[in-house]
């Protein structure tokens, strides 16, 4: 990230590796030929499921459409789609959100206040689906 990115974004992927090592059930780790990734996976009765994933070149994609196409309860969506509307003023909901994409962090994480927002969103879901 460090050659790819802004300072600022490098920081907060930073804080994202961090957390995802500590928190996560499962971490992945990708190394491809034009990037790298971190994935955050928790555990569910549908198996492992990865709520975000962030490139090396300060991206990150939220899983939505594919915990809605696992079939996770609604609420537990619902809950998800609430707290990241909240906090990056989007709309994620199926008709403006239909395609998991990478969004550039740049655009979303304004402040480190974001940042721990997000976390906790991501603790949250992570521990609604361990239940």
């Amino acid at each position: 990230m460090r050659a790819k990115t802004s300072r600022e974004i490098t920081k907060i992927g930073a804080e994202l590796c961090s957390f995802a090592e500590k928190n996560a059930d499962e971490v992945s780790w990708g190394r491809g030929s034009e990037y790298g990734t971190i994935s955050f996976k928790s555990k569910s009765d549908f198996g492992m499921l990865t709520l975000f994933l962030m490139t090396s070149r300060g991206y990150i994609k939220f899983l939505i459409n594919n915990l809605r196409q696992r079939e996770v309860p609604k609420v537990i969506i619902r809950d998800f789609l609430i707290k990241l509307e909240s906090n990056f003023l989007r709309d994620y909901d199926e008709e403006n959100y239909p395609v998991d994409t990478f969004e550039d962090m740049s655009e979303l994480f304004n402040t480190m206040s974001q940042v721990e927002k997000f976390k906790q969103c991501i603790e949250g879901v992570a521990y609604r689906l361990r239940q």
